[in-house]
């Protein structure tokens, strides 16, 4: 069984593009607080969402807003620079979103950039 929920805040803007198929994809990392005092760490997570959730994410998401992501690890390879790198992400089948940070406006903030990806990046 492959899933994972998490809950936490946005690190930034989500980054909001389209294939050149034009499918939508938005990715976004959640920050996690774990523990307090001297022992708290923060973990991140890198969210990938495609077709009707990504426009959603990418729409109404913004940075510090909490959000609570239900989806499975996937892990792809790539190359940059000459050089073989592996990134696991979750690729999230439902996001709900939570609220806003102080100061946030109720408008969408993130915005589709029209910039392409290959229809190769796809998972499925």
């Amino acid at each position: 069984m492959n899933t994972c929920v998490i809950v936490g805040r946005l690190t930034k803007d989500p980054e909001a593009r389209y294939t050149q198929s034009g499918k939508a994809v938005t990715s976004f990392t959640v920050a996690i607080d774990d523990g307090w005092g001297d022992k708290k760490k923060t973990y991140f997570f890198p969210i990938v969402c495609w077709e009707g959730l990504a426009e959603s994410c990418g729409n109404n998401l913004v940075k510090g807003q909490k959000v609570a992501v239900m989806g499975k690890l996937t892990q792809r390879t790539y190359e940059k620079d000459g050089q073989n790198r592996s990134v696991i992400e979750i690729l999230a089948r439902e996001v709900e979103f939570g609220e806003k940070p102080r100061g946030a406006s109720t408008s969408s903030s993130g915005t589709y950039a029209g910039t392409a990806v290959s229809d190769e990046d796809i998972p499925f």
